[in-house]
C-alpha cells in the first residue's frame, strides 16, 4: 500500500520525515520536552543529539516504507511545528497495514507549544482522517487521548469522532499510567 509522501491543507504541509530534519527537530524537542513528555512517548519527544535524532528519523522512514506507520511533519510556513501519524490497528495494538487483522487507523498529533490554540492539530488530523478512510479496508478512524490533555481530546470532538470508552493504560515507552480517551470515527 503506497500513501502520499506530502499532503497539502489550506495553511500546512504534512510531509514524511527526512533524516535532514534532524537538525531543525532537535532545538523543537528541547524546547518543548516538558510540554509534550506528558502526552506522548518518550521515545518521540525525548530530546536527543543529532545523531540520535538522526537515527530516530531513519526509522521513521523505514516504518513509513514498510507500511507499519506513516508520521508526517507538519509545516506551516516554512516553520516545523509538530507531527501527525497514522498507525494501522487491530483491536488489541498497532500493526503493519498489510496484516490480515489490520481493520482500523489511529491518529496521532503533536504540536511545538507556541502552535497550539490556532487550529493547526485539528486541520492536520481532518487531512489524515481523510486519507486513512481512502485506504482499502479502512472504514474508522481512532484517536486515543489521555483524558486530562483537555484541549487534545477536544480535537476529535470538533471532528465528529464519538467517546466510545475511557482505558486504564499502564506505564510505557516513557509514558506514565494514565486514562486514556478512545474516540471513534466511522464512515457513513
Amino acid at each position: 500500500m503506497t500513501v502520499p509522501e506530502q499532503l497539502r491543507t489550506p495553511r500546512l504541509l504534512l510531509r514524511r520525515w527526512r533524516t535532514t530534519d534532524a537538525a531543525v527537530l532537535a532545538p523543537i524537542l528541547e524546547a518543548n520536552v516538558a510540554h509534550l513528555t506528558r502526552w506522548i512517548p518518550a521515545r518521540v519527544a525525548t530530546p536527543a543529539s543529532a545523531e540520535e535524532l538522526v537515527n530516530r528519523l531513519r526509522s521513521y522512514v523505514a516504518a513509513f516504507d514498510a507500511g507499519r506507520e506513516w508520521r508526517y511533519a507538519l509545516v506551516a510556513p516554512e516553520r516545523l511545528i509538530g507531527e501527525v501519524s497514522l498507525f494501522p490497528r487491530n483491536d488489541r495494538k498497532r500493526v503493519a497495514f498489510d496484516a490480515e487483522d489490520a481493520d482500523h487507523i489511529e491518529i496521532g498529533y503533536w504540536l511545538r507549544s507556541d502552535a497550539t490554540g490556532q487550529g493547526f492539530a485539528t486541520e492536520a488530523a481532518r487531512a489524515a482522517m481523510e486519507l486513512a478512510l481512502s485506504l482499502p479496508g479502512m472504514s474508522r478512524v481512532t484517536i486515543h487521548c489521555d483524558e486530562q490533555n483537555t484541549p487534545s481530546a477536544a480535537l476529535p470532538q470538533r471532528l465528529g469522532f464519538e467517546h466510545v470508552e475511557t482505558i486504564e493504560e499502564l506505564a510505557h515507552s516513557g509514558v506514565p499510567a494514565a486514562r486514556l480517551q478512545i474516540w471513534e470515527y466511522k464512515r457513513h
